[in-house]
């Protein structure tokens, strides 16, 4: 009985193999393994996010992304987050979230982190040892408790050279991307509008009105110029931003979440919230890409309308420049 020759020479094996491995390694972004785990257990936006990315199939906008560990503490002082921390703890876990006792535990067992601290002060400090540990992070809003933390915390990510970003899910909102896409063209002037619920530790829109400021940014691009903050008819915060070219955008404080942009092509509502998914969406994609959807540049001009708006409510409604602003913060956070 004659033995079967094997068909392939060592070079047509060796081949295979490199063919094989160059298809390994240009899989798409879609099947990449990816641990990601959460510092800050006081918001339901860790729920949210928890049941889409762990959920039995994914969805295939996040398909091999996974929350495998968390580090619950977050607030320490604001009893409507520290209230919360008992009850997400335990929902976090019943999806499968292995609960950790600090920052440095967390990160030996994760790839990327989400910052969901609810209050924006720790922000910075819970940072930074991520970024030594070259993991990148998705803040949750508000990025900080100051525009000044706001800045160290850019500041930080750039020497460290990891990637961040923050965001409201009102950003991504169907009608307000589509906007900020060019389906207006231009966007000459904008209104946008959702609650505003103060928290005193912070500036008065960081805390809830970071999401209808969020909006309005999205559609209107950066280059706010000033602010002016008054009320409405119904005695609420009103912050009408001036923009180059003399463009105007303004934020009301109101129930619920909406407003409209006109533009060269005519207008559309925006500002409408979809949901917690379409962040989440771009929050995977970031991590897979390393490309953050929003530059720190439109965010640091974000919260500088927001404290230039507290600086414009100390002055009795007079116009403060965004640059006033930045450059107070500026000195402040690098000297």
């Amino acid at each position: 009985m004659k033995t079967k020759k094997w068909p392939y020479s060592p070079s047509m094996i060796r081949s295979l193999f490199l063919t094989f491995a160059a298809l390994v390694l240009t899989l798409p972004a879609q099947a990449q393994n990816i641990r990601a785990g959460i510092i800050g257990l006081d918001t339901s936006h860790v729920l949210a996010f928890t049941k889409t990315l762990n959920a039995q199939p994914q969805k295939p906008e996040v398909m091999g992304v996974r929350l495998v560990a968390a580090y619950p503490q977050g607030s320490k002082d604001i009893e409507s987050s520290t209230a919360r921390v008992p009850e997400y703890t335990e929902k976090v876990k019943a999806l499968g979230v292995e609960i950790v006792p600090s920052i440095d535990v967390l990160l030996d067992k994760v790839d990327v982190i989400f910052l969901e601290t609810n209050d924006g002060r720790p922000h910075l400090e819970q940072l930074l040892p991520c970024l030594t540990a070259n993991k990148p992070v998705f803040i949750d809003k508000p990025i900080a408790g100051s525009l000044v933390d706001a800045i160290k915390i850019f500041d930080a990510a750039k020497k460290a050279g990891v990637p961040v970003f923050s965001s409201s899910s009102l950003r991504f909102g169907k009608n307000t991307q589509a906007v900020r896409g060019g389906s207006l063209g231009k966007v000459t002037q904008a209104e946008t509008f959702s609650p505003a619920s103060l928290e005193p530790h912070h500036p008065d829109l960081f805390w809830y009105g970071i999401h209808g400021v969020e909006s309005l940014f999205t559609v209107m691009g950066k280059g706010c110029v000033s602010v002016k903050r008054g009320t409405s008819a119904e005695g609420a915060i009103q912050v009408t931003g001036t923009w180059e070219g003399g463009r105007t955008g303004t934020y009301t404080e109101k129930k619920g979440y909406g407003g409209k942009a006109k533009g060269e092509k005519g207008e559309s509502d925006v500002g409408a919230y979809d949901g917690y998914d379409p962040l989440l969406y771009s929050a995977v994609h970031f991590f897979r890409t390393g490309v953050a959807p929003v530059t720190p540049e439109e965010t640091l001009e974000i919260y500088a309308f927001m404290e230039a708006a507290d600086e414009s409510k100390r002055r009795n409604g007079a116009e403060v420049t965004l640059k006033e602003v930045m450059d107070k913060a500026l000195a402040e956070a690098r000297k």
